[in-house]
Parts: C-alpha cells; structure tokens; sequence
C-alpha cells in the first residue's frame, strides 16, 4: 500500500506565520502537524512509501525536515507550482503524482494539516475490510461549519449523496480529507478529469465516484482539526495541550503569569507578561503586556500592549513604550 501526504498549499489564512513555511511544520507540543502523520505511517508495516506532496517553493523546506527526522519512508513529489494561482488543484495534482510515481498499488491519501483523534491503522483495517473507496467523517455539529467542507449522507456506513461545501447543509458530518482508494479505482482519476470534472477539491471526486462505486465511511469522535486557519490552529494547540502548558527550558520568563493551553518556545524572553491560550515563537521578546489567545511569530517584539486574537510574526515590532 501507498501513502500520499497533501502538502502542496500556501496556508494564505495563516499569514505571516505561514508566508515562508509550510503550514504542517507548525508546532503542536514538542512535534508537528505532519510529524504525527509521519510517525503513524512510519510505524504501519502495510505502507511501503510515503509520497509527500508539495510545491516548488516549499520543496527545499520538505527536504531539510525530512533528512533531519527519523522517519524513512517519506519522499517527495513535487507539483511545478510556486503560487497559489498556478495550483492544479488537488484532485489534479493527486492524478499528476499517480501517474508520476507509476503507483499502481491501494493507495490512502491523507491532508498534511490534519490533526485527527483515530489511529490511522484503524482507518486502514475498516477500509481494507471493505474493499471499497472509504474516506473519514466526522460531525462538526455546525451547520455553518459544514458549509465549509464536503457533506457526507449515510445509510449505514455507505456513502449514498455527498455535497462538496453545500450552501445549506441539511447535516453536520462532513469528510475530512482522509480517504482509502483500492488500486483498480486510481484509473477513475484520469478519467473524471478528461470529463471536465472540478480538479480543486476531493470532495468534488468523491461526490462524482460514490455514484459509480460503492463508497464507505469511517466516522469517529472525539477530535479533529482542519488546521487552516489562527483560529484552528488554536484550538489544536489547546486540544493537545489539555489545559497545560509547554516551556521551552531556553524561554527566559520573568515575573511571567503562563496560563493555560500555551506553547513558549525556545529563546522567547518574556518579562512582566500574562499569556494564555497563546502559542509564542522561537526568539520572540514581549514585555509589559498581557496576550490572550494570539499567535506571536518568531523574533517579534512587543512592548507595552495587550493583545487578544492577534496573529504575529515574524520579526514584527509593536511598541507603546511612553517614555
């Protein structure tokens, strides 16, 4: 079985943070949103190579990650875009890449900014029980969140209508960018785009394929996290960290209050500051200031301002110092 990581986006909600690096590199804890996926996969002796697929501008990036990890299976492949504007969308660039690594085996495709509560290998064992397409979904319980992702209708576990980011939801489970393809359907790829189909969203696909080949779902609880936006990334953070914190040994903190859910990394300087639900960068100094669910990037300062929401970085300058 084959395994292709979804890396090739430029995270545009997150800028500045994520303006010169990938999005999946972002720390949850001591590890990353990819790192995890990495680790899971690494460990599953049914994947014998991991593709990662990214862009050009982030290739170089990918390239150091990996030689510095322990994991072996993951390579890359990479799409020939350096912007946004040149993407081919995702369902063009998964058919590209099959075609480019000649992958003719089951293949499970996974987004690399998923931070999910299941274990992959279960999500394998439900899909090869099947032997049928199989993707994850998860119920967000907001029918305005739904919008935003590719609507899953059941009976059972068989996929029978799926709406690709429907303007009225009349549910809230939703597929999560995590699907389980048997070898004979990666043909229908190449032939849904040759009909003019929509190359942007696997939703559009799996909506297009579930009425061609039966379609299962895995649904799990507990968490997920999209991991798109500030606000998600937040989130994600607070989920893992569970109402504690994480300092960094090398975080210079005086007379510091650190509340919960907030990750301090290494070379931050803080002095005379309260920070909750805040995620601070490498080498970034704040004083006098109080910051609430913010995400400061790395060597920025900040100096006598309290934030609430913000986003940060790198190498940003506040400053309302009166003296």
């Amino acid at each position: 079985m084959k395994a292709i990581v979804l890396a090739g986006g430029y995270a545009t909600r997150l800028w500045p943070i994520t303006k010169h690096r990938p999005k999946m590199f972002l720390p949850i804890g001591e590890t990353t949103v990819v790192d995890r996926i990495f680790a899971e996969l690494e460990e599953d002796n049914r994947i014998d190579e991991v593709y990662v697929s990214t862009n050009e501008r982030f290739a170089s990036d990918f390239e150091s990650h990996l030689a510095e990890s322990k994991f072996n299976k993951p390579q890359l492949s990479i799409e020939e875009t350096t912007d946004e504007d040149e993407k081919f969308g995702v369902v063009g660039a998964l058919a590209q890449l099959i075609d480019r690594e000649n992958i003719t085996d089951d293949l499970l495709v996974i987004a690399g900014d998923n931070l999910i509560s299941f274990d992959i290998s279960d999500f394998i064992d439900y899909s090869q029980k099947k032997d049928r397409p199989t993707l994850a979904a998860y119920d967000v319980g907001s029918r305005e969140q739904a919008k935003s992702y590719g609507l899953v209708d059941l009976k059972g576990d068989r996929v029978i209508d799926f709406q690709e980011k429907p303007a009225d939801p009349n549910s809230t489970l939703v597929s999560i960018a995590c699907y389980a393809f048997p070898q004979e359907t990666l043909s229908l790829f190449p032939t849904y785009l040759e009909e003019g189909n929509n190359p942007d969203e696997p939703g559009w696909f799996v909506q297009w394929l579930q009425t061609r080949e039966p379609t299962y779902a895995y649904t799990f609880e507990d968490a997920w996290f999209d991991i798109g936006t500030p606000e998600s990334y937040l989130d994600a953070v607070a989920w893992h960290l569970d109402g504690e914190s994480c300092i960094h040994p090398s975080a210079s903190l005086k007379n510091t209050t650190v509340g919960e859910n907030t990750h301090v990394m290494e070379g931050a300087t803080l002095v005379n500051v309260a920070l909750e639900n805040a995620v601070v960068f490498p080498e970034a100094t704040i004083e006098d200031a109080t910051i609430q669910r913010s995400i400061i990037g790395p060597t920025t300062s900040i100096t006598g301002f309290d934030l609430a929401g913000a986003l940060l970085g790198p190498q940003q300058q506040l400053s309302n110092d009166s003296d």
